[in-house]
């Protein structure tokens, strides 16, 4: 059937925000006194919240509550304010929203990254496109794979028939989270996760570039 309604994970998937993300964490792990990681270690590091992208990057023994704590409220602030230094949009993104907006789509964005960042980003970096939902990480609203957020995105919409919607991420949990709300799953592999990763998610369609993405939903 035909889509009606394109929603797209942002962090690996609209946006390659990985070294922002790892600029503030190592900026913090430093400030308190723990070693650093690479910028690739943070591709595995991401994808469920920044609750556990801090988890991962504190020393195990080092990760009691008042640490994670500490080191979350140092993040969010560092981070809020260094969120736009390297991040860019993946090649061929822009075009891509801008093609399906002229061509009637429905377009959402479905993050697990805070709610005030993923709103600022998605404003900064693609001030034309009227996304008809942008929902982050809520307070006690469980993050992804859990299917709450799509919910959330189609109830606000008004969308019955899940058949109409695509989901689209480049991460196994995001493979999840479309299976888990029963929609169509779409993988992207120039994001922070691999091929690999995609098919064993379930992934109903994998893509290499944006504009197999208009293939998918003619």
């Amino acid at each position: 059937m035909k889509k009606k309604l394109i929603i797209f994970d942002l962090d690996g998937t609209l946006l390659n925000t990985i070294a922002d993300l790892a600029g503030s964490v190592n900026f913090c792990l430093t400030q308190m006194g723990f070693p650093t990681h690479s910028l690739e270690s943070y591709n595995m590091f991401v994808g469920n919240g920044i609750s556990k992208l801090l988890e991962r990057s504190v020393p195990l023994e080092k990760r009691e509550e008042e640490t994670l704590r500490k080191i979350t409220q140092m993040f969010l602030s560092h981070y809020d304010n260094n969120n736009t230094v390297s991040s860019s949009p993946y090649p061929g993104i822009t075009d891509l929203l801008s093609s399906l907006q002229e061509m009637g789509y429905l377009i959402a964005v479905a993050s697990n990254k805070y709610q005030r960042a993923t709103e600022k980003l998605v404003k900064h970096y693609f001030p034309q496109i009227k996304f008809c939902c942008v929902l982050g990480q809520r307070e006690n609203i469980a993050v992804k794979p859990d299917p709450q957020i799509v919910y959330d995105i189609i109830s606000a919409i008004g969308i019955t028939d899940k058949s109409e919607i695509l989901y689209i991420g480049d991460s196994g949990v995001d493979m999840k989270t479309a299976n888990n709300s029963g929609v169509d799953s779409c993988g992207v592999t120039w994001g922070f996760r691999n091929r690999e990763e995609l098919i064993l998610e379930s992934a109903k369609h994998i893509v290499d570039n944006p504009i197999e993405i208009l293939k998918i939903i003619a």
